[in-house]
């Protein structure tokens, strides 16, 4: 199914014109009145420099008219290879259609919301016919029965017409174009940029991300080594001052000689306030017993020290640079 941008502003074509794979643009005067545009042939141009196909309207009460107005639109410098021509579907639209196909030109006739509208249009040679099922919807018409016909049909008597799915109002939108087998859809940004997103997909996608990073990366590139050491001499206040200052749930507690003593965090203080003690604004480190920590060398990966955080059921790890102190690591960094 050909896919086609629904726009005339120029940064989302420009945006969309990246992906690659676009057939080409649709536009209508009404973006062009809602965008705001003055010099609507000059936004045509700069339109058609970022898109394989234009499908542009050509307006006109007559079928001579609608072919004058295609002629003007070539002759201010559009493609005849690569513009379709956006034609109401009425009996001088058809007739208009027939005459621009015999001249190789490309028609979508459009504004199609009976079978009968399209069976004239098959007949008139139209390169696109285009339901607009947003708009039938809102009447509470069988837009997608209609499309499914028009799709039918095509096939019945082998009418080259191609069904243009339009007036997209949502992605449920495009999944019915792929369900009746409509040829070429046209959608507007805002709708386009949703259809490859997914809830499981972006859980999927963080988990390797993280999964990866834990592999690649080492304790050394998340340690923290800043505001989270303090002298033994100091007290449980000291601690939670800069315990809040590091936004960790641990300090490392360093003896005179610059050896690690042990580390407090605040699970530690959650018992000393269930022990009662009243000394505990004033305790100081000194006084309190060695504990022994559960560490990691500076050089080991994320993935393990993701393994020890869940294997110890703990929420910091001390780093360790050799026999020498370094640093913190919170198991938030190995997420």
């Amino acid at each position: 199914m050909e896919i086609y941008l629904d726009s005339v502003n120029l940064e989302e074509i420009k945006t969309a014109s990246k992906l690659g794979y676009l057939t080409g643009l649709t536009t209508t005067p009404t973006f062009m009145v809602k965008e705001g545009i003055e010099d609507v042939d000059a936004q045509i141009l700069k339109i058609a420099k970022y898109v394989n196909i234009l499908q542009v309207e050509a307006l006109g009460d007559t079928a001579e008219e609608i072919i004058k107005e295609a002629n003007r639109l070539i002759n201010l410098g559009l493609s005849k290879e690569k513009t379709v021509f956006k034609i109401p579907i009425s009996l001088e639209g058809t007739r208009a259609c027939k005459m621009l196909v015999d001249q190789g030109l490309q028609v979508n006739l459009h504004l199609v919301y009976t079978l009968q509208q399209a069976y004239m249009a098959f007949a008139a040679g139209a390169t696109y016919v285009c339901p607009l099922v947003g708009r039938l919807q809102d009447e509470g018409h069988d837009a997608l029965g209609l499309v499914q016909q028009c799709v039918d049909i095509t096939k019945r008597y082998n009418y080259k017409s191609k069904i243009m799915f339009s007036s997209v109002r949502n992605v449920e939108h495009v999944k019915n174009a792929l369900t009746v087998g409509a040829h070429t859809i046209t959608v507007p940004w805002k709708i386009m940029q949703k259809l490859t997103q997914n809830h499981f997909t972006q859980i999927g996608t963080d988990q390797f991300i993280d999964d990866t990073k834990a592999l690649m990366n080492k304790v050394s590139d998340v340690a923290i080594s800043e505001n989270v050491t303090i002298p033994s001499s100091a007290t449980i206040t000291d601690a939670l001052f800069l315990m809040t200052k590091s936004k960790l749930g641990a300090v490392a507690v360093i003896n005179e000689d610059k050896s690690f003593r042990r580390l407090f965090t605040d699970g530690d203080l959650r018992r000393l306030i269930y022990d009662q003690r009243e000394d505990i604004k004033t305790l100081t480190f000194d006084s309190m017993d060695n504990k022994t920590p559960i560490s990691i060398s500076l050089d080991r990966s994320l993935y393990d020290a993701r393994k020890i955080f869940h294997a110890n059921n703990v929420d910091t790890l001390v780093v360790m640079d050799g026999e020498n102190f370094f640093g913190l690591i919170d198991i938030q960094h190995t997420i």
